[in-house]
């Protein structure tokens, strides 16, 4: 270093960061940790770099973590992200580009821009602004992009620990996915439960080039836009129950786009005729006395014994093009850890917050399990593998 020469530890950091992104010849990836029937993809923020945990959400488009201050936020584990320490952040102009990819947004008097996202259970608020955002890859060195993030000082969402936010993995401008300027990803969940057998499992998701789901076992279905036109809807035809097959509608018509891939949403939700009709043949096909008159569990399915696939059918969801096989690990779950109740983990929308009022379902991430699930924005695309998740 030549004499008399200094230079800011913020330029040395971002430097060091730039350099790994491009000598890097390798997939992005970053870990998914269980917790509470979510996944929380592990990032890190600012300069220096702050882990986050955000909740792997492909039915959402904004990258948003906790900041300080925080005015009315749920209790989290972690430290929340001080802007005030990171020598890289900055507030986004409410009058640039940038500012109004998102809706809704307003100015404040300091001509920050002001984001509102809405989710089933809650919300967040804050600022919209620029930071570094770094994940691992697949050779363990560090990738950093530039991303535009909310910074929020308002969330009520019901998260009360390792949680810090939600990465929205959607195909909007804002979303994860898009910002780091990947054209596919793919990720696999563990099942239901696995951090209480063992809480050092872990899994990926992986980014870019690198990531795709090829090989024997691989089955696809298209997506589809709708009117918000960034998350990945999908059309569902039935499900079969063994050998018993389910139409989604009575009448056998279906409409494009029927169910939302959501890793957000821990159950499958279904409307409620069809999942009435489901229902009927699981019970037809499980040779056990379900639980009944049960405050605690009100009107779900529910047996004492545990459902293995010995004693529980398999069910065969019937996307347009792509069949994919459900073991009763993936759609009987333990609900509560202190009984030992077995639950469908199927569910009747109406029972649920979701928002859709026209008979949507939602393929949430209990039935994602031990799958590799790909992703492909350029083909329009979304794949399954059957895959022991834990493995990986």
């Amino acid at each position: 270093m030549a004499s008399g020469v200094i230079f800011h530890p913020c330029f040395l950091l971002s430097y060091y960061l730039i350099g790994l992104l491009v000598t890097a010849h390798n997939v992005p990836q970053a870990q998914l940790i269980p917790y509470h029937g979510q996944h929380l993809m592990k990032a890190s923020i600012g300069t220096p770099p702050v882990d986050i945990y955000g909740v792997a959400d492909t039915g959402s488009n904004l990258v948003w973590t906790q900041c300080v201050p925080c005015d009315d936020c749920f209790n989290q584990t972690y430290p929340k992200f001080d802007p005030q320490k990171s020598c890289t952040y900055s507030e986004i102009s409410c009058h640039s580009e940038k500012c109004h990819e998102w809706d809704p947004v307003h100015c404040s008097a300091q001509n920050s821009c002001n984001y509102v996202s809405g989710y089933i259970t809650g919300g967040s608020q804050g600022v919209l602004a620029k930071e570094k955002a770094t994940i691992t890859s697949t050779s363990g060195q560090a990738v950093t992009f530039d991303i535009a993030f909310g910074c929020s000082y308002n969330s009520n969402l019901h998260y009360d620990g390792h949680e810090t936010g939600i990465i929205g993995l959607g195909s909007g401008p804002l979303s994860f996915v898009s910002q780091i300027g990947s054209k596919r990803f793919s990720y696999c969940l563990l099942p239901f439960g696995t951090e209480s057998t063992d809480p050092n499992i872990t899994s990926k998701i992986s980014f870019g080039n690198g990531s795709e789901v090829v090989g024997d076992g691989v089955v696809s279905t298209p997506f589809i836009d709708r009117e918000s036109g960034h998350e990945y809807f999908v059309t569902l035809e039935g499900i079969s129950v063994g050998d018993t097959y389910v139409p989604f509608n009575s009448s056998g018509t279906v409409s494009k786009g029927n169910m939302l891939i959501d890793s957000g949403s821990p159950a499958l939700s279904l409307p409620p005729d069809f999942y009435d009709r489901v229902e009927v043949e699981v019970k037809k096909q499980i040779s056990l006395d379900p639980i009944k008159n049960d405050t605690l569990l009100g009107t779900r399915l529910c047996y004492r014994t545990e459902i293995t696939n010995e004693n529980g059918p398999i069910l065969t969801v019937h996307f347009e093009g792509a069949d994919v096989e459900l073991k009763p690990i993936q759609t009987f779950n333990r609900p509560i850890k202190r009984f030992e109740y077995y639950c469908f983990g199927i569910t009747n929308i109406a029972s649920t917050y979701n928002e859709f009022s026209d008979g949507t379902g939602v393929y949430g991430n209990y039935v994602q399990a031990n799958f590799l699930i790909g992703y492909d924005l350029e083909t329009r695309i979304i794949s399954f593998k059957p895959t022991d998740c834990t493995k990986l």
